[in-house]
């Protein structure tokens, strides 16, 4: 029986991981970092497009890999229009969008557009699933509580939608079959509620929910008013104060959630900051089991932040008596992207066509 050969490719803001896979096992993996030198030639971040793709080439080649070898590329999908979950065909619409209308310039734009390029040049189809732009929210998710505002639906899907599944084939289930409470821990957090297979709410992680590492999480609406209108920050300063620079950043000047666990042991601020942290996230994980009227199979604990027992312990405590608390640490989205191609190569799926399953963001 034929096994198929896959190209993984997902953007960071600061570098890029490629990974080689043959069906299910993983031959290679690298991480390419890119230097601030390097990326600040450029004004926009999916100008860097080139420069990636040279560099995932140059990785491939120095790897003892030959692109012609491949079956298909899978990549990680960007901030396109909302869309329903699923394993889609990267074509021109997709790279077309990404590159030039996608309303945010985010480092996961590059992938698809890297990919299709490739894929033109060598033959290659190639794959994106479950896009940050994942939406399937309930309708009551929408509302904000102002008319003319609705709340978006951008999380880290891929990675909670493959831990979901996972999480429900060693309970003996399908993901369609489970309600799951599912919190990515990463640089930005996305806690989100699971039912039957649909994810129907999330925290936009880039506006709501906890602070993270990097980002403010949810902020006081009328102080945030005044500061925007204070003179002191332009639109991009304080976009970047609140997505970058917030968070542990912004109180203890470090994203480095093990230095900061040891630093708590003998520093009370430090401690206190990071216990602010886990309640918040703790207290998002409850509002969306309330989602889910209780009817939780399990609370997923996911994300590089879930590499730290100490730290997951601590969310546990508040926690564990809402449902039963399994954790998958680190970022399991390699293998979904791989997993998604997989699946599209064997036809045990049909890849859905982007132009086809478009929503159209609320007015």
């Amino acid at each position: 029986m034929k096994k198929f050969k896959i190209l993984v490719i997902n953007p960071g803001s600061t570098s890029t991981k490629v990974a080689i896979f043959c069906d299910e096992t993983c031959e290679f993996k690298k991480t390419i970092e890119h230097s601030v030198e390097e990326l600040s030639q450029f004004n926009r971040v999916i100008e860097q497009y080139e420069m990636r793709k040279k560099a995932i080439m140059d990785s491939i080649n120095e790897a003892g890999y030959k692109i012609e070898e491949f079956d298909a590329i899978a990549a990680r999908g960007g901030i396109l229009e909302p869309v329903e979950s699923g394993t889609y065909l990267i074509d021109e619409n997709v790279a077309n969008y990404l590159k030039y209308e996608s309303k945010v310039d985010h480092a996961s734009n590059l992938a698809p557009v890297i990919a299709f390029e490739i894929s033109k040049e060598y033959n290659i189809p190639a794959f994106l699933t479950d896009p940050v732009s994942v939406d399937e929210f309930s309708e009551l998710a929408r509302f904000s509580g102002i008319k003319e505002l609705q709340r978006k639906s951008l999380s880290h899907a891929l990675n909670m939608k493959t831990v979901g599944r996972k999480v429900a084939k060693e309970l003996g289930k399908k993901y369609e079959e489970c309600n799951f409470v599912i919190a990515h821990l990463g640089g930005g957090i996305s806690v989100s509620a699971h039912e039957k297979g649909k994810m129907i709410d999330v925290n936009n992680a880039n506006d709501e929910g906890p602070f993270s590492a990097e980002r403010t999480g949810e902020l006081p609406v009328g102080d945030v008013v005044k500061l925007a209108f204070s003179g002191k920050y332009t639109k991009s300063e304080l976009k970047k104060r609140y997505t970058k620079q917030g968070g542990l950043v912004a109180y203890l000047g470090t994203n480095n959630l093990r230095e900061i666990l040891e630093k708590a042991k003998t520093d009370p601020k430090v401690e206190l900051v990071l216990k602010a942290m886990v309640l918040q996230i703790a207290k998002e994980i409850g509002g969306m089991c309330t989602v889910l009227k209780g009817q939780v199979d399990a609370i997923i604990l996911t994300g590089g932040m879930t590499k730290n027992p100490e730290f997951v312990e601590m969310i546990k405590e508040y926690i564990s008596k809402f449902a039963l608390v399994m954790v998958v640490p680190g970022e399991n989205e390699m293998e979904g992207l791989a997993f998604g191609a997989l699946k599209a190569l064997k036809g045990e799926i049909r890849p859905k066509i982007y132009s086809e399953k478009v929503k159209t963001w609320a007015k």
